[in-house]
């Protein structure tokens, strides 16, 4: 199968560069795959789609402000973006411009607050960085930190919690699981009173979800590995559901990938922490996953093809046109889709 056939041509005025003011009146698509229909909707009405006894299970990570600008012995500026934590205080990066930094090279952050020594230089150009500072990381990230915002995402973001679901709590991703991020307290707590369970996975989302495919064959193409985890008693919740003949709905890709990395032929899960690298496309047999609910993903993206491979591609593509027909909006801060 071809990366070109997952193409298609998206208007520059249609990515949205700010999040909902309201989040939950974002606009929401709604497809039913045995019908091929597709409606026009408004996410909060999502609720109305939902029934006793379903499960919706979200991705509780917390973006972290992985993008940071240091300097090196030379006084010569430094980018470097945080992908993924390999143990304690030693990260997987990219960094910009990293032709120079061979390991044994120190960068200075916040004016010393934060030190990086490059251990070692990784597949692709990444770097493995070991940090040294006084006190607790994730404060100093939050004080020298920026948020990384996708790059299609040109103009600045005024309030970092705008890229952050409300039920973020595990520190550790590098972009945000952005379907999550329609969602709010309000909505959520009316989910849980007409008797749908809501059920957590953790998956930090590394920035290999913006990486192209660079191969014509998508088969050929190898996924970036992801950390996550899922506690007990969400397991418990998820094997209930499937057991009582209710539907697993997985809010964004993230939660997707987790659950079908972990379930066996019957859809069931277990409790357990490690790394995915699942690669989904056409062809796929979902074992977990009932529904989705996503947002509108890039051309030729890896995303685009888990959502095709969970719906008729030739469906997909088409309520893409759509979308586009109707002016919604597109990718991190835009509209969002449900699958059913």
């Amino acid at each position: 199968m071809k990366v070109k056939e997952f193409n298609y041509e998206l208007p520059k005025e249609l990515i949205a560069q700010h999040p909902y003011e309201k989040r939950d009146e974002a606009r929401l698509m709604v497809l039913d795959r045995s019908l091929e229909t597709i409606e026009h909707k408004t996410f909060k009405d999502i609720i109305h789609y939902f029934n006793p006894g379903d499960c919706l299970v979200i991705n509780n990570t917390k973006v972290i402000p992985a993008r940071l600008y240091g300097k090196k012995d030379t006084g010569a500026n430094v980018e470097v973006l945080l992908l993924k934590r390999m143990e304690n205080d030693i990260w997987e990066t990219m960094v910009y411009p990293g032709n120079k930094l061979k390991p044994g090279a120190t960068i200075y952050f916040g004016n010393g607050l934060l030190k990086g020594e490059i251990l070692e230089v990784l597949e692709g150009g990444n770097r493995k960085i070991q940090f040294t500072y006084t006190g607790i990381f994730n404060e100093i990230l939050d004080k020298i930190g920026l948020m990384p915002l996708p790059p299609y995402i040109t103009e600045e973001l005024k309030d970092k919690e705008a890229y952050q679901t409300v039920y973020a709590k595990y520190s550790g991703s590098a972009a945000a699981p952005t379907a999550g991020l329609h969602f709010t307290e309000a909505l959520l707590q009316k989910i849980r009173e007409n008797g749908i369970a809501i059920a957590n996975v953790t998956l930090h989302v590394g920035i290999g979800t913006f990486r192209p495919v660079k191969v014509e064959n998508i088969e050929e193409h190898h996924m970036h590995s992801e950390h996550f985890s899922i506690k007990q008693k969400d397991v418990k919740i998820i094997n209930q559901t499937k057991e009582q003949g209710n539907k697993v709905i997985a809010v964004g890709t993230t939660s997707c990938r987790v659950l079908e990395t972990i379930a066996n032929e019957n859809g069931s899960v277990h409790e357990t922490e490690g790394d995915t690298n699942i690669f989904i496309y056409p062809g796929y047999h979902f074992k977990c996953v009932d529904q989705l609910i996503t947002n509108f993903h890039l051309p030729e993206s890896t995303l685009l093809m888990l959502v095709s491979a969970f719906a008729n591609k030739e469906y997909i593509l088409s309520a893409y046109k759509e979308a586009i027909k109707r002016q919604y909006k597109f990718f991190s801060f835009g509209d969002a889709m449900l699958i059913r």
